[in-house]
């Protein structure tokens, strides 16, 4: 149907399954203080204290600032991404011409058209993921303005006030990640234009990579000789 086979159906079921499992693996419960993203989540508020310590807060600004020029960057991205894929659905036929003279490359115009279609709402998750973790650094950063001044640091709205910063921060840090997720399965996904059992192996490639880079020993053992250093 649609120039589709029941194996690009298992192939897209996988490229979910993958994608939803990989999800609640590094957001659940399961993750909390074994995952680098939500190691990082301490090291946030961590950095809310110290700011809450400070008189002059300019530093703490910047760093929000870079954070929200980082993700501006990555949404401009995906527009021109989307903006791509529409253009590469408007050229159908050269590209059809194209792949019909490559190996193990059979497309239909409808499964192409599909295909694409899937890889343009691909980019626009990443996109909206961006907006919104930028939006939300917008709003770490009044929370950084609007702290209270470093005399006022132990009583309990500025510890509160603190908390809300380090969560608000932690949760643009998270949509940002939600972003780059997308990206990265996006590249996965473009295996589909070759064949199924391509798009089944650069699934579970991009996994095993995420996986790595999220429980792999080199960002952990940072994180883990700093520890020992305060531990000392």
């Amino acid at each position: 149907m649609l120039g589709f086979t029941y194996l690009d159906a298992i192939a897209f079921a996988i490229f979910a399954v993958v994608w939803v499992g990989y999800h609640f693996a590094m957001e659940g419960s399961w993750s909390h203080g074994r995952t680098l993203n939500r190691r990082m989540d301490i090291y946030r508020l961590q950095w809310m204290h110290r700011m809450l310590a400070r008189e002059n807060r300019i530093v703490d600004t910047q760093i929000v600032a870079a954070l929200q020029n980082g993700t501006a960057f990555f949404a401009s991205t995906s527009l021109l991404a989307i903006g791509a894929t529409l253009a590469i659905l408007q050229s159908t036929d050269a590209v059809m011409a194209i792949f019909a003279d490559l190996p193990f490359v059979a497309p239909t115009r409808s499964s192409w058209e599909i295909k694409t279609l899937g890889l343009t709402l691909i980019f626009a998750n990443a996109f909206f993921k961006f907006a919104w973790a930028y939006r939300l650094f917008n709003y770490t950063t009044i929370l950084v303005g609007s702290t209270p001044p470093a005399s006022e640091a132990d009583t309990p709205e500025a510890q509160a006030h603190v908390l809300a910063a380090a969560r608000m921060a932690t949760l643009a840090g998270r949509n940002f990640n939600r972003g780059q997720r997308a990206f990265f399965f996006a590249i996965g996904y473009l295996g589909w234009y070759i064949n199924s059992w391509a798009f089944m192996l650069a699934t579970i490639a991009i996994f095993f990579v995420m996986i790595n880079r999220q429980l792999g020993p080199d960002s952990h053992w940072i994180l883990d000789l700093e520890n020992r250093k305060n531990s000392l």
